[in-house]
């Protein structure tokens, strides 16, 4: 379910604004976004897992927290990014 470290250094280096960006906003919902695209996998098979649920609710929770400090700071990144990502805001 967890993304390898490959996965994880390849969005980073996708979505990073500068050498050495591993924090930024866009770095944090890219890899969140792949997080949550494995585990909604995940729970069409397995239903009934209701740990792996929850942290789905988390982490959607979380990335969308994140969208919205990115929203409310710079609209132009965070139009970018949603573009990028193809999510449906």
């Amino acid at each position: 379910m967890a993304i390898s470290k490959a996965e994880k250094d390849e969005i980073i280096k996708q979505f990073a604004t500068h050498e050495g960006d591993t924090g930024s906003t866009e770095v944090q919902v890219a890899i969140l976004t792949k997080d949550i695209n494995n585990l909604t996998e995940h729970m069409r098979q397995h239903s009934h897992d209701h740990h792996s649920y929850v942290g789905l609710l988390k982490k959607i929770g979380h990335r969308r927290n994140l969208l919205r400090y990115l929203q409310d700071n710079d609209i132009n990144r965070y139009r970018e990014l949603i573009k990028r990502l193809g999510l449906r805001r």
